[in-house]
């Protein structure tokens, strides 16, 4: 009998355990971070097309204790589950910084641009952790180069580039510009052809999705990534506001894209990729489209495509790709060239080929607006 009582006290405990998880995200140790939308999917698996298990909302504690593919790992409803890390902010500093925010609070910016993404370190390579927009005012914590380091909510800091905010730090961003761009990009960003647009630039695959795997291994995801940064540069130079999907080698999932698009007042969408074909003659360059209010705009980008480069012009075409279907904005997808022939895969590798890329998908943008 005793043992019977005692076997019904652990079933009570176990019971009352369960209905605290069932409300409660939490993990043995790790880094703790707040989650950002107002709604987030929790799945099974750290894989976008796993089982949704749950959701948590804007502000809800999260405690990874393992991470992968750009997903972490936490506990809810007692279960070890995935969310994506790319909608959770880190939150808790260290005596350090607690210090050096407390001493930094005379100083403020204020956001003056539109979609500004909040990164946790100075550089476009750094991951976002938040974003602002104009009029968002900050405390000044520290300066490194041509970025802000900001006091955040919950006693967490992020950067900022000084170039999007009130400061009086043009003059280091024009050394930054000319020092890292040719001449004819100074004078792109000078004249502001695309100031006031916002363009979400979206490189194709990443983390655990390499897409394409072309001649000698390489992958698609790589050659995307060093194409990224070249078109985000002229962008930016040209005027634009510029949102990428991803900043790094990481998934993200085709509704992930879209959301992020049409989370802001999105102009343009352009995903970025590279073709494969089992035939390898088969080369050239062409731009996709969902249905004909995004044709001029397919048409405008291989256009300027087909006069900046060498490879053979394969024109435009429809497709139903995901990533333009469900995107509210003008939207197209570039194929950049073969990375199973020879001939395309040669050129695509260099700078110069990816450098007259970015300037024919800029000016693409510029016809399109103008």
């Amino acid at each position: 009998m005793k043992n019977f009582r005692n076997m019904i006290a652990v079933i009570g405990i176990l019971i009352t355990a369960s209905i605290f998880l069932s409300n409660s995200t939490y993990a043995s140790g790790g880094q703790t971070y707040e989650v950002s939308p107002d709604s987030l999917n929790v799945r099974s698996e750290p894989a976008a097309d796993s089982q949704v298990v749950g959701s948590l909302g804007k502000g809800n504690s999260v405690m990874a204790f393992n991470e992968k593919y750009g997903w972490v790992q936490t506990y809810y409803g007692g279960e070890e589950v995935w969310v994506a890390k790319h909608h959770l902010v880190p939150v808790g500093t260290n005596s350090q910084d607690q210090s050096t925010v407390s001493q930094s609070t005379t100083d403020t910016i204020t956001v003056t641009a539109s979609s500004v993404n909040i990164r946790s370190g100075p550089g476009l390579d750094y991951s976002i952790i938040g974003g602002a927009g104009p009029g968002n005012q900050y405390y000044l914590v520290e300066t490194s180069g041509d970025w802000y380091k900001v006091d955040l909510e919950n006693n967490s800091t992020g950067w900022i580039a000084a170039w999007l905010t009130d400061s009086n730090s043009s003059e280091t961003h024009v050394e930054s510009v000319t020092t890292n761009n040719s001449s004819n990009d100074t004078e792109s960003a000078s004249n502001g052809s695309l100031n006031g647009y916002t363009i979400v630039l979206d490189p194709g695959h990443g983390g655990k999705d390499p897409g394409a795997i072309g001649l000698g291994g390489i992958y698609e995801k790589e050659l995307v990534s060093s194409v990224a940064s070249k078109v985000e540069n002229q962008l930016k130079n040209a005027g634009a506001n510029v949102i990428t999907t991803r900043q790094g080698d990481y998934y993200v999932s085709l509704d992930e894209r879209v959301t992020v698009s049409n989370s802001y007042q999105t102009d343009a969408f352009i995903s970025l990729h590279f073709d494969s074909y089992p035939i390898l003659s088969i080369n050239g360059v062409s731009t996709y489209f969902a249905d004909s209010t995004d044709r001029k705009l397919a048409r405008d980008i291989q256009s300027s495509l087909a006069s900046s480069v060498t490879l053979n012009n394969r024109g435009i075409m429809q497709g139903d790709y995901r990533v333009l279907r469900d995107t509210t904005a003008p939207s197209v997808l570039v194929e950049q060239g073969f990375i199973s022939n020879p001939g395309d895969l040669a050129t695509i590798q260099t700078a110069d080929y990816q450098n007259k890329v970015a300037s024919a998908i800029t000016n693409g943008l510029i016809e399109y607006f103008h």
